[in-house]
């Protein structure tokens, strides 16, 4: 399978931090750090949330984009995860990728330099055309919304 070359510009504040880079061979993200301060941790209480800098900012192929993704870790030890999950770097988007974590935990929860904070997923996004008509045709489904499939068969 051929790579997918992302250009990433490493910002002031993400000086001596590791690139993105895939940790296994067959891993399907690459972890982003946390950009805050050595001198000043960042401390996000139990249901608070914060924007967290990464210290990159990246340049996606257009058809592509970044899926910003919670690291299991986070959210399984400490109830830590990212509010808008998946979030989305578009392909023409040039500025810093930041990261919204929230924290469900009960104990307050340290960011520190360097951490691992979330995961992100280049994906092929194909263009889309939308257009409008007077029926949709039908389906088993229909128009069930929320719930109306059922939570087991």
């Amino acid at each position: 399978m051929n790579r997918v070359r992302v250009l990433v510009r490493r910002l002031p504040h993400g000086a001596g931090l590791p690139l993105p880079t895939p940790r296994s061979v067959d891993a399907a993200g690459v972890d982003l750090p946390a950009a805050v301060p050595e001198a000043a941790p960042l401390t996000i209480t139990p249901g608070g949330r914060a924007l967290v800098p990464t210290g990159f900012a990246l340049a996606l192929p257009t058809g592509y984009e970044g899926q910003v993704r919670p690291r299991s870790g986070l959210a399984a030890n400490h109830g830590v995860t990212i509010l808008n999950a998946p979030g989305t770097i578009d392909a023409d988007y040039r500025g810093e990728v930041k990261v919204i974590l929230v924290n469900h935990g009960a104990e307050p929860f340290v960011v520190t330099r360097g951490m691992r904070i979330a995961q992100l997923v280049v994906a092929p996004v194909p263009p889309a055309e939308f257009a409008e008509v007077d029926d949709l045709g039908e389906t088993a489904r229909g128009e069930g919304g929320f719930g109306s499939t059922g939570m087991s068969e």
